[in-house]
């Protein structure tokens, strides 16, 4: 009598779908894509600054750029500001680490405040300087930069108010922060780029 052969049923172990994506870098996808892209913020605001120091050393174009002496005081106080909010953003950080709710929240918010009031000022003293981008090269590399600046501090605001909704519906926690750190960084580096800008334009 000839036994039956039962072949054995194989465990299908194949992967079904895409490979998982292979990470090369010991730095996570998303802080690593950040850092690329602000590399490339670093070659816009070179260009910018290229031009600027053109026109103030090759050329040795008149500075400033109107009859007027730039706001020095007030420019200082809005550097202050903005400086002040790299602080509260490490704050908020810190506490996500360390799952401080309140100090999280508290953080997000006061970070927020801070870069609104600095695009505020910055708005208000575009209104009282007595020259526009119109007037000369100078006026115009000047608006050029500190708009461009402007423009990364709006859309960090953005991104702030993102994380702060998702801090207040309970979003991160110790093991999960990548959220907020990431915008962090590039909040940092808007906060860093505008300490180049202020030395080269009010103080040199």
């Amino acid at each position: 009598m000839e036994a039956a052969s039962i072949p054995a049923v194989a465990h299908d172990d194949h992967h079904h779908g895409p490979p998982e994506a292979n990470q090369s870098s010991r730095v996570d996808a998303q802080t690593l894509g950040m850092l690329l892209f602000i590399i490339s913020e670093l070659m816009l605001f070179g260009a910018f600054f290229t031009a600027y120091f053109f026109i103030r050393v090759v050329n040795d174009d008149p500075w400033p750029p109107g009859e007027e002496a730039l706001p020095i005081p007030v420019a200082v106080v809005n550097s202050f500001v903005l400086l002040s909010s790299s602080l509260t953003m490490h704050w908020a950080l810190h506490a996500a680490k360390h799952n401080n709710r309140f100090a999280m929240k508290a953080g997000m918010v006061t970070t927020m405040l801070l870069g609104a009031t600095f695009l505020a000022t910055q708005i208000n003293e575009y209104i009282h300087l007595g020259f526009s981008p119109q007037t000369n090269a100078q006026g115009s590399i000047f608006y050029g930069l500190t708009g461009l600046h402007g423009a990364h501090v709006l859309i960090g605001l953005l991104l702030l108010t993102i994380v702060t909704v998702r801090v207040f519906k309970g979003h991160f926690s110790p093991e999960q922060h990548r959220g907020l750190e990431v915008p962090g960084i590039y909040w940092h580096f808007v906060d860093g780029m505008w300490i180049i800008v202020f030395l080269s334009l009010y103080v040199l």
